[in-house]
């Protein structure tokens, strides 16, 4: 074999070569196609059956009289394969019947089979899947049809020759569609179209590592899948929780929570975390579970959940019943119920008197909706208690008025997030349709007050007092749902009145409506919600109410007909609608713009809605937000469509001399309430001219302190500029006990990772510089009073977490690199001891007194246009595999090729740093990786393990696809 491998070799390069030289490939491209596959008992060589269609070549299948058929094919494709993957909504028995034997065989040689399925409507043979398993195939199940809807029919061959085919279609494993069914399918020759078999093989590699497509173990599963596919045949709603014995089954995305949680706890010794999950996803599962881990670990017993609202306490304590199995479970504290033996206690957090609760009488306590932890209540009662465990649930934790949540917390982050578009991408919720629409209603004269928006009686009188308004609202419903019998909707109103007027009208045209508010009582609410449910109503106004805990799943329908400012209360009234239901394909959302006042904030919405980053937005809006998850879309009208792209550029390019004045309206202010106050990123004050917050000052008339260098305070304030990205807790603690010493210190009295630090802080004064260099940029910061107190300023607001919510961990003993944090590249390599950056050939830098490969990679390397034949080369398959492509000329046995394969036998390491394209300049450290394998070279392909999960900000830019 030997010998073949080195000829098959041989034949891909000729194939290569032949790529770049027309004059090399005859007139009908024909190439070798295999070499000997083995003999006959007589000695007679034997051949792989030949395709009809040559592997050079593409063609189009439809199962005609004239021209090959796709299980034919399939099965002369087999003959000649290394390895097969295969993306199939149905697995037949009659069609598999027709390819076993070829199956069989190449199985048998030595070739792999990969399989994904589904049980989407119960079409998959149980028997089918069970021999593919017993031929020594893989196969991954989707079991969750309402999330996972695959449709797709794909086969892909590898060869090691190179010569990879693929068909992508509408055939099934079924024995219609593999030979007289009315079907299309394309076959590609990477020979003809790589990147579209790359894109194939990267889309299968995503779903083959997605948790949502689960290993099948016969022996484990089979009763499971049969109970699926009998479920899916009769109509029966699979539900996550298993009611039939009385467990609660988590989905993968809830158990991913889990295990993170106990990693924080085992792993790192952190007890007091925060878990953010879009609503719908579970939270309150993940807490009973995480609650019922603990407690059989022996870790805690006696249990506070705390939340603001009955409803709410009532549902968690249902769902810790049916995780634990214990129907007595837990007593409620709230509205005079009190509990029995105060062991498992559901409480409101006004019912709670903290004076006579011992700050430990509760071993584990779980905060929900933890956004609302600013408040007086909340922050007495965490300031008080002592847990061995802290939980806190929320969807959103950045809190409307700015305030820190996160200092309870012992990473100061979340220790794991669920976003809303990462909930969407993967099929958690139901995909919404956003529809933003002109009102004709002018509101940019109402009150506005930057700190609290605007005035809300003035728009009560502004919209209550518009019948024609109402009109735009009722065509706009019947314009987008076609018919509004089957309509359950939820109207998000200014007031009571608003909401009260709102059903008056909807009423009066024909519609059934109602309000609910808090000016009813609990059972008026219940009733309304009931009619809702049944259909008796087709639509209820409310002001906040359905924010938080109340779960009508059925909702299909979302009307915003108040300017919404803060992301977190737009999430949350979006969330009400985004539960997945069998009859409930999509979400409609209909938002009702008008003029806004100038400082009004549409970015802060896009941004939490779409995942997109905040400098990229404008860009997304104008291209009519085309990265959207699966399913969704954004679809602003002509006149929104000005208003938002108009707000988003200011919001962007605000004008200096507007926050002058209003820094003089202010008079003596803090950097951080100024930013609150604003509205202003932090980022924004240190890009081109802007001068920062001492400039600022300065021109206000607040700054008296002359300035003795203008060159210098410009490069001072140059240099603050380059570090407001910093998130890495050790940087910013080490800054602080810096600045805050009367003198500048000695980097000869610093230790060996003080020195590193400081060389990485030099970067943000000069990096042309040696490390040296930064006690003389030292002092001139201290002789600068006015920019010293701003980079203190500005450290504290960093170290506050204000701008992003990501966990970091520490990655090495030595280097006080963080993983998940972020870094320049200059930064990145003063950690490495690089104190000045040289040109590096392909983003790669090894550096031999660390023995370390660093890789800096740009995941989208032409962000103006979807570039398949560049996309796919450095990306996250998984959020722990990451494929990398190397230099162009770097082949296996050379230097840095066996430094790669090698890298773990030889005691090097191996660091990612990558960014989501080249406008930015900071990069996303993923951590150390070790390499699994790789093919092929020049360039060589390798697939790398992460030590650490990728964040999900970070998969969500790093991975190929995102549906």
């Amino acid at each position: 074999m030997a010998v073949a491998d080195e000829i098959s070799k041989t034949i891909a390069q000729i194939s290569q070569d032949a790529a770049d030289n027309d004059d090399l490939i005859g007139e009908h491209q024909d190439v070798l196609l295999s070499l000997a596959a083995g003999r006959l008992p007589d000695g007679t060589v034997t051949f792989p059956q030949r395709p009809d269609i040559p592997l050079s070549s593409s063609a189009l299948l439809v199962n005609g009289r004239d021209q090959p058929q796709i299980g034919p094919e399939v099965i002369k494709e087999l003959h000649s394969a290394d390895r097969v993957d295969l993306l199939i909504a149905f697995v037949k028995w009659h069609g598999l019947r027709l390819i076993e034997p070829a199956l069989a065989d190449f199985i048998h040689r030595g070739g792999t089979l990969r399989v994904i399925t589904t049980t989407y409507m119960g079409a998959t043979d149980l028997r089918a899947v069970d021999r593919l398993v017993s031929l020594g195939a893989e196969v991954a199940i989707s079991y969750d049809t309402y999330r996972t809807r695959l449709h797709a029919k794909a086969w892909l061959f590898h060869r090691r020759s190179g010569l990879d085919t693929a068909y992508v279609g509408s055939s099934n494993l079924s024995r219609t569609a593999m030979l007289d069914g009315v079907e299309w399918n394309v076959r590609l020759a990477r020979a003809e179209q790589p990147h579209l078999v790359d894109t194939i093989a990267a889309t299968f590699e995503d779903y083959w590592n997605d948790p949502s497509f689960e290993r099948y173990v016969p022996e484990r599963d089979r009763e499971r899948l049969e109970k699926a596919l009998t479920s899916e045949r009769t109509g029966a709603t699979a539900l996550p929780i298993e009611i039939a014995n009385v467990d609660i089954i988590p989905w993968p995305y809830q158990q991913e929570v889990l295990e993170t949680l106990q990693v924080a706890r085992d792993n790192h010794n952190h007890w007091r975390n925060l878990v953010v999950m879009a609503t719908g996803t579970g939270k309150t599962i993940v807490a009973a579970l995480d609650y019922k881990r603990l407690r059989e670990a022996g870790k805690v017993e006696s249990l506070l959940f705390v939340a603001h609202r009955k409803d709410i306490l009532t549902q968690s304590l249902a769902t810790f019943r049916l995780a634990l199995k214990d129907r007595t479970f837990g007593d409620l504290l709230v509205d005079g119920q009190r509990p029995a033996t105060w062991r498992h206690v559901f409480a409101s957090v006004q019912s709670l008197k903290l004076p006579h609760l011992n700050p430990d009488h509760f071993d584990m306590v779980i905060i929900d909706e933890f956004h609302h932890a600013a408040a007086k209540s909340y922050s007495a009662l965490l300031d008080h208690i002592e847990p061995v465990a802290l939980l806190g649930l929320t969807a959103t934790p950045e809190r409307t008025d700015g305030a820190d949540i996160l200092h309870w917390f012992d990473n100061q982050r979340p220790t794991a997030e669920l976003r809303l578009w990462e909930a969407l991408e993967r099929g958690m919720l139901t995909p919404f349709h956003y529809f933003g629409i002109h009102d004709g209603v002018d509101v940019s004269s109402v009150t506005w007050n930057r700190r609290t928006g605007y005035d809300m009686k003035e728009l009560e009188n502004l919209y209550t007092g518009l019948d024609t308004r109402v009109d735009v609202i009722v065509q706009a419903l019947q314009e987008k749902l076609g018919e509004l019998d089957s309509m359950k909707a939820v109207g998000f109103c200014v007031s009571i009145k608003h909401a009260e007027f709102m059903a008056d009208r909807f009423n009066k045209r024909g519609i059934p409506a109602a309000a609910i508010t808090s000016s009813l009582d609990s059972q008026q609410r219940t009733t309304v919600l009931q009619q809702l449910r049944s259909g008796e109503k087709k639509i209820v106004f409310t002001v906040d109410l359905f924010n938080e805990g109340v779960d009508v799943p059925d909702i299909n329908t979302i009307l915003f007909l108040r300017p919404t400012e803060s992301a977190t209360i737009f999430l949350q009234q979006l969330g009400r609608g985004l539960r997945v239901t069998e009859n409930k394909p999509v979400l409609t959302v209909l938002d009702f713009v008008g003029h806004q006042h100038k400082d009004f904030r549409f970015d802060k919405r896009f941004t939490a809605l779409t995942g997109i980053r905040r400098g990229k937005l404008k860009e997304a809006a104008e291209a009519g937000f085309p990265t959207l998850p699966a399913g969704c879309s954004i679809d602003l009208d002509r006149e929104v469509s000005k208003i938002v792209l108009s707000n988003i550029r200011q919001a962007i390019t605000f004008q200096r001399n507007e926050l002058i004045a209003e820094l003089r309206g202010q008079s003596e202010v803090s950097l951080k309430d100024f930013l609150h106050e604003t509205n202003v990123e932090l980022a924004d004050l240190y890009r081109g001219d802007r001068g920062g917050w001492s400039s600022l000052r300065r021109a206000a008339g607040l700054e008296s302190r002359l300035v003795q260098d203008e060159a210098q305070d410009t490069a001072l304030y140059k240099a603050i500029g380059r570090l407001v990205h910093v998130d890495d807790t050790e940087r910013l603690d080490f800054l602080n006990e810096i600045l805050t010493q009367p003198q500048p210190p000695s980097l000869a009295e610093a230790n060996f990772k003080q020195k590193i630090l400081f060389s990485m802080l030099n970067t943000a004064f000069d990096p042309n510089k040696p490390a040296a260099a930064i006690e003389e940029h030292l002092r001139a910061l201290w002789a600068n009073p006015a920019r010293h107190e701003e980079l203190i300023e500005v450290v504290d607001i960093l170290h506050g977490g204000l701008s992003r919510f990501t966990p970091t961990v520490k990655g090495m003993e030595e280097n006080p690199l963080r993983v998940h944090a972020r870094y320049t590249r200059n930064e990145a390599l003063a950690a490495f001891g690089v104190e000045r950056s040289r040109s590096m050939v392909a983003g790669v830098r090894w550096v031999p007194d660390q023995q370390a490969d660093v890789f800096f990679v740009t995941i989208n390397k032409d962000e103006k246009h979807f570039s398949p034949t560049t996309m796919y080369n450095d990306r996250a398959i998984s959020q722990t595999i990451f494929q990398w492509e190397s230099q162009a000329n770097t082949r296996e046995s050379s230097g840095p090729g066996q430094r790669y394969i090698n890298h773990a036998a030889r005691g090097s390491t191996v660091h990612l740093f990558m960014r989501e394209d080249n406008k930015g300049k900071i990069y996303d450290y993923a951590g150390p990786m070790t390499y699994i394998q790789h093919d092929g070279e020049r360039p060589m392909r390798i697939i790398w393990e992460l030590a650490y999960p990728l964040p999900a900000e970070v998969f969500h830019y790093a991975k190929v696809n995102s549906g």
